[in-house]
Formats: structure tokens, sequence, C-alpha cells
């Protein structure tokens, strides 16, 4: 089959505009679309450069380097040094990312369709003079694409989640326990009475604290709302603190006075006793990657004490 170069040239164009554009989002500049599209097309440049020079500078290692770094300079500019070949960087691995996972799909396939299959997924040499099938690379590279930035997203939320946890440690009822907390922006539930703010721990957690009788009791009591058979040694310790929910309905939460709490931040340790424990009968997380949401005002204001 033979296929022409400005066909070549058009694809490349589209691949390169993708993948400068994964960069683009993935490195949090601004580049407006002009800038983008300049980039693109000097990245595109190279293809002829290859197929009329095929011994040429720009098609050894070092040239390839070289063009590279042009190619980022047109497109996003020049900051710093550091910047350079940070997006350079960024660039190669999306390149590899979107490469290594064509290739895959291609021995993945080659092997596995007849002589007349292959025939439909329009198998070419490449410049290289490597078979490559134009069915996977064009249907194959926006997916490929699809997956790369959805698991970079992913990544870069669960970064920012993690870097919110925090070892937490809670004393009460003459026991001492460590658990996982994430520090939740969106809560700020206090106690309208005493202003302690509130920590949300799961019943997974919780019962760690308490013989499995007075549990369940406990348990119970709240969960059919009967406030007469909560544990006697817990009633100087239960706070019911009032709040409005989802749609401005009010509501309540059932709480409790720990002897002591402790938030292992950096390489501080964060210790308060002014501040209550709110019960959750079930998980926080469906992973349980933690168990406690902590109130933001917990870390501001509390006592500091180095680790």
């Amino acid at each position: 089959m033979i296929i022409y170069l400005d066909i070549i040239l058009l694809f490349n164009l589209f691949c390169n505009l993708l993948i400068l554009s994964l960069t683009k989002y993935l490195a949090k500049v601004n580049v407006n679309i002009h800038r983008l599209l300049f980039g693109t097309i000097i990245a595109t440049a190279l293809v002829p450069l290859i197929v009329y020079f095929p011994f040429s500078f720009f098609n050894s290692l070092i040239g390839k380097g070289i063009y590279s770094l042009f190619i980022i300079f047109c497109t996003f500019g020049f900051k710093s040094m550091q910047q350079m070949f940070k997006k350079l960087f960024l660039f190669y691995f999306i390149s590899f990312s979107i490469g290594g996972g064509l290739f895959g799909i291609h021995y993945l396939v080659q092997d596995s369709f007849s002589s007349k299959s292959n025939k439909l997924l329009l198998y070419v040499n490449n410049v290289y003079g490597d078979q490559m099938s134009l069915l996977i690379i064009l249907v194959g590279f926006p997916l490929v694409w699809l997956f790369t930035k959805s698991r970079m997203d992913r990544h870069v939320k669960d970064k920012i989640k993690y870097d919110q946890m925090y070892d937490v440690t809670i004393e009460m009822n003459g026991f001492r326990h460590q658990t996982i907390g994430y520090i939740d922006s969106g809560n700020h539930l206090v106690d309208p009475l005493t202003n302690r703010p509130v920590v949300l721990c799961d019943e997974l957690f919780l019962q760690q604290f308490f013989a499995k009788a007075d549990w369940n009791k406990l348990y119970q009591s709240i969960a059919l709302n009967k406030l007469t058979d909560f544990p006697e040694s817990m009633e100087k310790r239960l706070f019911i603190v009032p709040f409005q929910g989802v749609g401005g309905n009010n509501n309540y939460l059932y709480t409790i006075k720990p002897d002591k709490l402790i938030v292992h931040y950096n390489n501080e340790l964060i210790e308060t006793t002014n501040v209550l424990i709110g019960i959750q009968l079930n998980s926080l997380t469906v992973d349980n990657s933690y168990h406690c949401l902590l109130h933001p005002q917990i870390i501001h204001f509390s006592a500091v004490k180095t680790a």
C-alpha cells in the first residue's frame, strides 16, 4: 500500500497537536492556540527531514534531543532552563507512554488475526521499514491519549488526597489508638455551645475504645435515636451537635469528647483536648484509606509540639 507524504504529515500534525496539548495540560501552563499550532508545525517538520535526509544530524540521538528542545521553546517559550527541561521530560514521557501503548496494542493483535484480517488492519511500512497498522494507529492513538490523560489526572488527585492525610492518635476511655485522618477543608462543623470543632470518626475505628457490649448499646441507641439507652459511662462525654444538611435540612450529630486528640502534622505533634468526635456508624471511605475527617481548625489553632 502506498502512503503519500502529505497523509503522513497530516496524521503527524494531529498526533503532535494532541501530545503538545497534553504536555501543556499537565505542565499547567497558559499557552494560546497559535503558539500551540506553531509548535505542532515545528514538530511535524521533522518528518520530511527524516524521510528525505535519513543520514542528517537531526536523525541522530543528539540531533533529536536538540530538535525536541526547539519544539518546547517554540511552543512554550523560555523562562528558565529548569522549566525547559521539565517540559521536555514531560513531553518525552507522554510520547513514550502513548507510543508504548500503541506498540503494545500492535504486538498484541499482530499474531491474533488471519492474513485476510491483517489486510483490514491496513498494515504499511513506516519510515524505518517496520510494519505498523494504520487502523490501530488511527483508532488507538486517541484512545491511548485519553487513557494517559485520565491516569495522570487520577495520579494528581490521589497525590493531593494523600498530601492531606496524617496520622491521628486519640485517647479515650483509658485506650490510646492511632489511625489515618484526612484534613477536610469543607468540614466547618462546630458545637454551637462550646465552639469545639467536630472530627468525624467511623465505626471501625471508634469501636476499639469500648467493650463490645457498650459499643453495641451505643450503636443501637444512635441507630434508634433513644437517648435513654446510652451507656452510663458515656453520659458525661456525650454531646449532640445540630447542623444543616444538604438542601438546608436541619439535623444533628451524636458526638463524644475524647481525653486527647493528637495529629502528627509533618514534623510536629498537634495536641488538643478541645474537640468532639462525631460518631459515624458506617465507613468514611470504600477502601478504608482513612478513618477520621479532621477539622482544619485543629491544625491552625491547637497547641504544637516538635515531634
